[in-house]
This record gives C-alpha cells, sequence and structure tokens, in this order.
C-alpha cells in the first residue's frame, strides 16, 4: 500500500471552521485527520499541502518513521502551525493504520483500558450571559461535567472587578447546578503570577474540579508561583504546548496536576502518546484539549482509551454541525462518550456535507483592549 493523494476540507460549523485532511492510498483504504487551529486555517492547509510533498508514494503503515521524517527533515520544526499540520497527517496514517488491520486505533495503542470516557461541555465560554442555560440544558442531557471561562469580554475591568465578576458567576453556576456536578474554570492564560493566585484564591469555595491556564503558557515560572500558594483544586494546563520538549520541564518541576495537550496541535496521536507516558512517571493526569470537530474528538478518543492516566475528555457540543459531519455519529451516555468498536478511528465524514458548509469568519474571540486601549489577551 502506498500513499497517493493527501486532500483537505475547510468547513464552518457555527464557532469554528473545522480543518480536515484525507490521505488516499492506491487501495480502496483511506485515512482521515483534522487540523483545526481557528483563525489560522488557511495556514494550517498549506502547511499540510507542504508536508504532503514528503509522503507521496510512502507506505503510511510505518507511521513513526514518518513523523519523524516529517518534523526533522524539513530543518524548521515546531510551533502550532506546523505541528498542527503534522497532527493532522498523523492522525490519518492511524486511522489508515488500524484500517489496514482492521482493529480500533486504541488497540493498536494497547487499550482499551477503560469502558468509556467521561466528557465535559462547554457553558458560557465566551459569553458569560448563557451560562446558567446551557449547564441546566447539558445537566438536563445528563452531563455531570463542565467548563467555563475564557470570558475576553472582561477586559476592561479593572484586575480586582475582573475576578470579583469571575468569582460571582462561578458562585451562581454552583448554585444552580448543585454540588455533584464537576466545575472548571479557563483562565486562558492571562493572568500574571499574582493575579493568577489571586483569582485561585477567589474561586476556592466553589470546589473545583481544575483551574486551567491561570498564567501564561509560557511563563513556567509565574505557575511556579501559582502552585506555592498552596491550590485548593487541581491546575492544568497545556493546551499551547505543542511537543514532549515543551511539557518537559513542566512535569519535572511537577507545577500542574493535569495536562492538556491537543491532539490537532501537539503532533497528534503518536507525540500525545509519548506526552501521556511522560506524565504518568510524574503522576499527572491527562484531559486532552479538544473544541474542535469530530475526527480530532476521535483521535483523543482513542488515545485516551489507552493510556492509564487519562482525566477527563473536552466535548464541544457543535450541534448540528458535528452529526452532520459524521456518516455515524457517536453516542454520549449519561456524559460518558462511548467509542465506537470499529477499524480506525472508527469515523467517516460526509464530504459532500462538509464542502457546502463554506468557510466563514470564526467566531473565536479575537479582539480584547483594555480600558486605556491597551491590547489584552484574548
Amino acid at each position: 500500500m502506498r500513499i497517493t493523494e493527501i486532500r483537505t476540507i475547510i468547513s464552518w460549523a457555527g464557532l469554528r471552521n473545522w480543518v480536515f485532511v484525507q490521505i488516499r492510498t492506491d487501495t480502496d483504504l483511506y485515512g482521515w485527520g483534522e487540523g483545526t487551529l481557528e483563525g489560522k486555517e488557511r495556514t494550517v492547509e498549506q502547511a499540510i499541502h507542504t508536508l504532503s510533498e514528503t509522503l507521496i508514494g510512502q507506505d503510511p503503515l510505518a507511521v513513526e518513521h514518518l513523523w519523524q521524517i516529517l518534523y526533522r527533515h524539513g530543518f524548521w520544526r515546531g510551533g502550532v502551525v506546523l505541528n498542527s499540520a503534522l497532527a493532522a497527517l498523523d492522525q490519518a496514517l492511524w486511522d489508515l493504520r488500524g484500517k489496514a488491520w482492521g482493529v480500533p486505533v486504541y488497540a493498536l495503542l494497547g487499550g482499551p483500558t477503560r469502558k468509556h470516557l467521561r466528557v465535559y461541555t462547554h457553558v458560557g465560554i465566551y459569553q458569560p450571559q448563557l451560562m446558567i442555560e446551557d449547564a441546566l440544558r447539558d445537566v438536563e442531557d445528563g452531563y455531570t461535567a463542565m467548563k467555563t471561562g475564557a470570558w475576553a469580554g472582561d477586559s476592561r475591568l479593572p484586575e480586582v472587578d475582573r475576578i470579583a465578576a469571575f468569582a460571582e458567576r462561578i458562585g451562581q453556576l454552583r448554585e444552580a447546578v448543585g454540588p455533584k456536578i464537576d466545575l472548571m474554570v479557563d483562565d486562558h492564560g492571562r493572568g500574571r503570577p499574582a493575579s493568577g493566585v489571586r483569582l485561585m484564591q477567589a474561586l476556592e469555595p466553589f470546589d473545583l474540579f481544575f483551574l486551567e491556564e491561570p498564567t501564561q503558557p509560557d511563563d513556567v515560572e509565574g505557575l511556579a508561583r501559582v502552585r506555592a500558594a498552596n491550590p485548593k483544586m487541581d491546575l492544568a494546563t497545556g493546551e499551547r504546548l505543542y511537543s514532549k520538549w515543551d511539557f518537559r520541564s513542566l512535569l519535572e518541576q511537577r507545577l500542574v496536576d493535569v495536562i492538556q495537550p491537543d491532539l490537532c496541535h501537539a503532533g497528534g496521536i503518536s507525540e500525545c502518546k509519548k506526552i501521556a507516558a511522560m506524565a504518568e512517571a510524574y503522576y499527572v493526569n491527562v484531559a486532552p484539549h479538544n473544541p474542535q470537530g469530530p475526527v480530532a474528538t476521535a483521535a483523543a478518543a482513542h488515545l485516551s482509551m489507552a493510556i492509564p492516566n487519562f482525566h477527563i475528555l473536552e466535548f464541544v457540543r457543535s450541534e448540528p454541525y458535528r452529526d452532520q459531519a459524521l456518516t455515524e455519529p457517536w453516542v454520549v451516555e449519561e456524559g460518558n462518550l462511548l467509542v465506537p468498536d470499529l477499524p480506525g478511528l472508527g469515523v467517516d465524514l460526509n464530504v459532500e456535507t462538509l464542502q457546502a458548509s463554506t468557510p466563514r469568519l470564526s467566531r473565536v474571540p479575537r479582539d480584547a483592549f483594555a480600558a486605556d486601549g491597551s491590547v489584552f489577551d484574548v
């Protein structure tokens, strides 16, 4: 079997555009991958095609060998764009590998390690006015965990008011859903070390499952200061780290309880399996970052089914786009994602439906400014 062609699709999905890749072969087998990177879709697509030039004529089953070629033979390596393109291709190669041998990807990775995967939803992400409505809907539908935050609209508030507003909203959410629903909060890495500590302390009464990105993603020393403040909840980070080397110092210093590699950005299944193994050595759990589409969800799910230190999986409902994209929708039952026992990633896509939903400008916030007009993190 040899690779003969690589195709891409960019499709609008209500909040962001999904970026899919299909690797075709000289047989009837093909593989799907996803490299969704909001705001940079065309850039990733071009990177996929550039990397693809190396893959034509290659054996798609030599996944690790091809990963090394794609990562190392371009001289320029790493970063979110190149590693997202690499991730998409890697996922598609694993999908092909599973189909070639007639087994799920998780079985090739050593799984299953569990029967199903607990997931959490987004409630009021970017739009705090929808938080309670979203939460009550999800509880009614059987979900047992949810995340909120990422409110770029608070950028004009003085820091003390921003933290107070944050705490007030989380208090309202906790009251609305009760004590048995696990809550996570994402600050999108906006904090300085001192403000990260103050936010953490303000949220302590609400029994968080974890606090995500309380400091800038590249500020390991700042995260150490937050850790030293004796948090009463787990700390999580990692969606903006793109390789095993990026995660190394974070793990060695034992700064977080949960890491969040993104299967669309951190080099795909091959790299994230290694990152998860590194985390296991430090007794750190893995909660894959996964706000993207159905192929990314499948890749994250198969990894999660194969590792011992899986924690919980992010799951954006993206209705109706997710189910429309899939020829066979996946099932979420009582807040758990059921991974089908199908060859490869277990997903196939409705190409015509995806192509009919043409790309648009992402609705993920891309601008935030402080009261004086200076730039604030989104």
